[in-house]
C-alpha cells in the first residue's frame, strides 16, 4: 500500500525552527524524507537543528531570519528557492505568547503579539506562496492555538492579544485557501492546547497548569512531544489532497466542551 505521508523529494520550509515545536516539526518531515529548510533569528540554533536534520538523512538549510521584517522575509524565501528550486511545503510556526490583562496590556505588547503572530504568518505565507503559485504546487500549514476558537477564563490567564492574533490566523488560513484553491495550493492549521516549549515551560513547570487542564481539558493533560507529528504530515502531505481551509485542533478535547 502507497505510503500516503512519503514526503521524498520534496522541500519543506519551517519558521521558528530554532526550538521547541518548530524543532519537531523539521524532524518529523525530514524522517518522511523531505529535504528541510529552517529559519529563525538564532542562527547558532539553527545550526545545531541543521546537524541532527542532516543525521535524518535529508539535506537542511538554515538561514537567519526575524520574522517581524518584511525584507528578511522576502530575503530568505529566494534564498531558499535558490537553494533548493523550488518550496512545496510552509510550516508557518514562528510565534510569540503573552498573559497580560486587557486593562494593563502596553500597545508595545499588542503589536508585538499581532506582528509575530498574526502579521508575519502573512507576509511568509504571501511570499512563499508566489513561489508556489509559480511551480502550481504547495502545502501551507499554519500554526493557529486552542486559542483560535475558545480562550480562558479570566481567573486563570487572560490572553487577549494572543486570541486576537491565533483567531486572526484561523480566519486567514481560510481566505488563502479559498483564493489558491485552484492553483495546487492547499492551505489549512493545526490548533495545538498547551505543549512544552520555550513559550510554555514556565507555565507548565510550575504545577499551576495542573487545576486549568483538570477544568478546561477531558483529557487532563498538557499535550506530549510528536502528538502534533501526525497532523502536519497530513496536512504536509498528499493524503490531505482533497483538504483545504480546514484548522484541526489538537487539544485533548478541549474545545469539544
Amino acid at each position: 500500500m502507497k505510503n500516503l505521508l512519503d514526503l521524498t523529494g520534496k522541500v519543506a520550509l519551517v519558521t521558528g525552527a530554532s526550538s521547541g515545536l518548530g524543532v519537531q516539526f523539521a524532524k518529523a518531515l525530514a524522517e518522511q524524507g523531505a529535504d528541510i529548510a529552517i529559519c529563525a533569528r538564532r542562527l547558532e540554533r539553527l545550526e545545531a537543528v541543521k546537524k541532527d536534520i542532516e543525521a535524518l538523512g535529508v539535506k537542511c538549510f538554515a538561514y537567519k531570519c526575524d520574522v517581524l521584517k518584511v525584507d528578511e522575509i522576502r530575503a530568505m524565501v529566494n534564498a531558499v528557492e535558490e537553494h533548493y528550486g523550488k518550496i512545496d511545503i510552509l510550516v508557518n510556526n514562528a510565534g510569540v505568547g503573552d498573559a497580560t490583562p486587557a486593562a494593563d496590556l502596553p500597545d508595545e505588547t499588542w503589536r508585538n503579539v499581532l506582528g509575530t503572530n498574526l502579521d508575519a504568518v502573512f507576509y511568509v505565507a504571501r511570499e512563499v506562496g508566489k513561489v508556489m503559485l509559480k511551480n502550481g504546487y504547495g502545502k501551507i500549514i499554519n500554526v493557529g492555538s486552542l486559542h483560535s476558537e475558545v480562550v480562558m477564563s479570566n481567573t486563570t490567564w487572560p490572553v487577549p492579544a494572543y486570541a486576537a492574533a491565533k483567531g486572526g490566523v484561523k480566519m486567514l488560513t481560510k481566505a488563502l485557501a479559498v483564493e489558491w484553491a485552484k492553483s495546487g495550493i492547499t492551505v489549512n492549521a493545526i490548533g495545538p492546547a498547551y505543549f512544552g516549549s520555550e513559550m510554555t515551560n514556565d507555565i507548565l513547570s510550575t504545577g499551576g497548569f495542573d487545576p486549568v487542564a483538570a477544568a478546561y481539558c477531558p483529557m487532563g493533560r498538557a499535550g506530549r512531544e510528536g502528538e502534533l507529528n501526525g497532523a502536519v504530515l497530513y496536512f504536509a502531505s498528499d493524503a490531505s489532497s482533497y483538504t483545504t481551509g480546514q484548522i484541526l485542533y489538537i487539544d485533548g478535547g478541549w474545545t469539544a466542551i
